[in-house]
């Protein structure tokens, strides 16, 4: 742009692909924005003008989760609100007792919209099942809820032509429900519509087969489903038929779809179609396909489609390949353009309380009462007969086959111990009812000895709890052959556990097909469940209500935050992160069959993050950690599983700056104290420092697959020193334990005491790295301070105006100092050529002067 001879001419946002030239490059956004749901939402229906796309994602354990996601012409994007700030109270979401929620919660979301009203379903592996959510604002009202009380994988909803509604899910096959008008209840199952064994020997089908999501199109139904074929990549397979629901209304009940290979080029998969505007009121349907790009994660692509005989060809042939480029489908005016230009899923932030409202802040929740515990059964032996000295054998009792007898040759202890044979499958084994002794929130310390003599050199023993539920492993361990071991740990029963039917059990870990420790033979003795003294953690009111501090929306914790321990009111300008308990090294990934155990840094709850951009980025902060106790672990991180942190310890009354790495493999039992320690080569003691600047450099490119992270540190924010060398590699985790990509956290845990606190006064980012070696830029924020001058107030609305003008008086101040990185200019530049293109689109012409009325 120019005026008055001025040029400004902003690059695009970090998550932009927007050449600026009427195309743009695949993927978009260069961030993780796995399992899309795209609805369009009609010009003649939103009162804006044109047609308006949103796009919701998922986010698993993160809160605020389920983000919406809006854009006018499907490439440029940005966050205006998340369907809910927390998807439960409960243990598992709010990393309390135990419970985690990482790579389970909201998963795999469909959004659409109808008859004028929203709606959101999704799947949660571990919070109750699918729910559905309404509401008739989409970016300013508040979301109700409705749980379906069953799990529903990959959901799509779909309203069929009279207006009833269906979710559509499944994985290997897609089968249906029909829901009520109000879609509050499952009235009607559908099993199996389709399966991939229909399409036998069809090359295009195969592994996966999910994530289903339904159109209708010219008279036929389809379903875009994400498959993987052996020996192939990840692919688009498409699938139509004229009857909604095939095999259960045509005639002798046969498949009615018929399917075809659409897409299989450079991995893009799961996601939407997009319907498009065409002149003359036809419609075009575009593709929105997700591609695995990790560690950055899952990142989307609009790519076009061209039909013949209602069937898509995407891409160029067929084929599309990385950095492609193509011609914008959806063309705005200049302005317009400009400002979809600088929109972004991730931003810098001063931390000052100034982020609008959302409705999602104001989410309500009925705290449940504490549960009154039996203090007789604390602190006492729950088991029966637990080191069989008993001659009968009982209350033990066999599960699936086993023989239980006493063995009097070989106990750990005393006279007997109890021998486990015929064993055939790894659930068999002994189990006793624990009716009436167990108690919700209690914590118990579960152990037992045990011995095999014959089978594989290691075997791992689950002591495990049921109540109707699934298995529930209490403890774990691995068990040498022919020596007796204990297995020990500690388990926190769950609000949700029915003690009623409350069993203990002790086994193997179960598989399909079965493993060689399936009929392994065993001894066990002096087997003990004992209750400990009641320190668990329960929801509080001040832990869920607002807490008066406002997050601009791309910030997202590490599960539902505990609002008593972080503000921006505390201190103006500053986010402050408080330790409101001490890590206990017993947390484990509850959705790992191994029971892996967390690192210390994975339970700091109130840990702050965004997404991460590629191929390039750095990240600035500045900390305060005069408020830091003995302990106390904090600072900045690029983490997933494998993590990469800059961070000041505080022990002993001294802190120290360092850096820590944790790659593959993962260890299944950890020493956390040992895995979080400095690397050598990179400490620094901060003597009487009371404030320290950090920066993270992540590199996704070189090589590609990979993210190494350089960090720096300075005492004046300009002077910088390297700290070691680049450290990784991270890269993507096979079990999936987290199953995002990874994000930049700022994070304050306690190892010693609570109340320790650190305050961070700024996020800065940049796509500039300081191995790049280039000197500071600052023509971009001078072109921006000096476009703003020559605008007139007078041609926009206040509240804009007033906006922009807030944006210019920080980049004004910025520019008056010295700055010491990229960031510390890119910051403040890009929140003024935002404010500036937005003027753009609201700019009014200025009034005629006025003509003095003839006399």
């Amino acid at each position: 742009m120019a005026k008055a001879g001025v040029e400004w001419s902003p690059q695009p946002s970090y998550t932009s692909t927007d050449k600026g030239d009427g195309t743009y490059s695949v993927p978009l956004l260069g961030s993780d924005v796995p399992d899309v749901s795209v609805e369009r939402v009609p010009a003649a229906e939103n009162g804006e003008g044109r047609d308006v796309y949103y796009m919701i994602s998922t986010t698993m354990h993160l809160s605020p989760g389920a983000p919406i996601m809006k854009s006018y012409d499907l490439v440029n994007w940005e966050i205006v609100t998340y369907v809910f700030d927390r998807a439960s109270i409960g243990d598992s979401f709010s990393l309390r007792n135990g419970q985690t929620s990482y790579g389970q919660g909201q998963w795999a979301s469909s959004l659409r919209y109808h008859d004028g009203m929203f709606y959101v379903v999704f799947n949660t592996n571990n919070l109750g099942g699918a729910y559905v959510y309404r509401t008739d604002d989409i970016e300013n009202g508040a979301w109700e809820r409705t749980a379906l009380g069953r799990g529903l994988h990959d959901p799509s909803l779909f309203f069929d032509l009279d207006g009833t509604p269906y979710i559509f899910y499944g994985s290997g096959g897609t089968s249906a429900v029909r829901l009520n008008a109000d879609l509050a209840a499952i009235e009607q199952d559908y099993a199996n519509i389709f399966r991939a064994s229909d399409y036998a020997g069809k090359p295009f089908i195969g592994g996966l087969f999910e994530g289903a999501q339904f159109y209708h199109i010219d008279g036929y139904y389809y379903a875009v489903v994400i498959t993987w074929p052996p020996g192939q990549g990840r692919q688009v397979v498409m699938l139509r038929s004229k009857e909604l629901l095939g095999r259960y209304t045509s005639a002798g009940g046969v498949n009615t779809y018929e399917a075809r290979g659409v897409l299989n080029s450079s991995g893009f998969a799961q996601g939407s179609l997009v319907p498009i505007s065409r002149e003359g009121g036809g419609t075009g349907w575009y593709g929105m396909f997700f591609r695995d790009t990790f560690p950055i994660g899952r990142i989307p692509a609009l790519i076009p489609a061209t039909w013949q005989d209602g069937w898509p060809t995407f891409g160029d042939n067929g084929v599309v390949k990385v950095d492609d480029v193509f011609d914008k489908p959806i063309k705005l005016g200049p302005e317009r353009e400009a400002f979809e230009r600088e929109k972004s899923i991730v931003a810098s932030d001063d931390f000052v309380n100034d982020a609008p409202h959302k409705a999602y802040m104001d989410e309500k929740w009925t705290i449940p009462r504490p549960p009154d515990d039996d203090e007789t059964l604390i602190g006492v032996e729950l088991l029966d007969n637990p080191g069989f000295e008993a001659t009968a054998i009982a209350p033990w009792g066999a599960r699936y086959g086993a023989t239980l007898s006493r063995d009097t040759v070989d106990p750990a202890s005393g006279a007997a111990a109890l021998k486990v044979s015929d064993r055939t499958l790894n659930g068999s084994g002994p189990n006793q009812a624990l009716t009436g002794k167990m108690q919700h929130g209690v914590t118990y310390t579960v152990s037992a000895k045990i011995k095999y003599v014959s089978g594989p050199d290691i075997i791992r023993f689950n002591l495990a709890a049921d109540w109707g539920a699934g298995v529930q492993v209490m403890a774990s361990g691995n068990v040498p052959v022919g020596q007796w071991t204990t297995v020990s740990g500690q388990y926190t029963v769950p609000a949700t556990a029915n003690l009623d039917a409350f069993t203990f059990t002790v086994e193997t870990p179960r598989a399909n097909p079965q493993p060689p420790s399936s009929s392994v033979e065993y001894l066990i003795d002096d087997v003990s469940i004992v209750g400990q003294p009641v320190t668990a953690e329960y929801p509080a009111e001040e832990e869920i209500g607002s807490n008066g501090s406002r997050l601009d929306v791309v910030w997202q914790w590490n599960h539902a935050p505990d609002n008593r321990y972080w503000s921006l009111t505390d201190r103006d300008g500053w986010l402050r992160l408080t330790n409101g308990k001490v890590v206990t090294g017993k947390y484990v990934y509850t959705k790992l069959s191994n029971r892996a155990e967390l690192a210390w840094f994975e339970e700091a709850r109130n840990m702050l993050s965004q997404r991460t951009f590629g191929p390039r980025q750095s990240v600035e902060t500045k900390m305060d950690i005069s408020g830091m106790k003995n302990g106390d672990v904090a600072s900045l991180a690029a983490y997933n599983r494998g993590f990469s942190y800059v961070a000041v310890k505080r022990a002993g009354g001294v802190n120290t700056l360092g850096v820590v790495n944790r790659v593959q493999p993962f260890a299944v039992d950890l020493d956390q104290a040992t895995l979080e320690s400095f690397l050598p080569g990179t400490t620094v003691p901060l003597g009487r420092a009371t404030k320290v600047h950090v920066k993270a450099d992540l590199d996704f490119a070189s090589p590609a697959g990979q993210l190494w992270t350089t960090f720096y540190y300075s005492l004046d924010g300009r002077t910088w020193t390297q700290l070691g060398d680049r450290v990784g590699p991270q890269t993507l985790d096979g079990s999936l334990a987290h199953f995002m990509g990874h994000r930049v956290g700022l994070f304050n845990y306690a190892t010693h005491e609570k109340g320790g606190h650190v305050d961070f006064d700024h996020y800065l980012l940049s796509d500039t790295l300081t191995a790049q070696n280039l000197p500071l830029d600052t023509s971009d924020l001078d072109a921006a301070i000096a476009y703003a001058r020559t605008l007139d107030k007078r041609d926009y609305p206040k509240e804009a105006w007033s906006a922009m003008r807030a944006a210019l008086t920080k980049a004004k101040k910025a520019r008056t100092g010295k700055f010491g990185t990229q960031n510390q200019i890119d910051a403040p530049e890009r929140a003024l050529s935002y404010q500036l293109a937005r003027l753009g689109t609201f700019k009014v012409p200025t009034p005629p002067p006025a003509v003095p009325a003839a006399r």
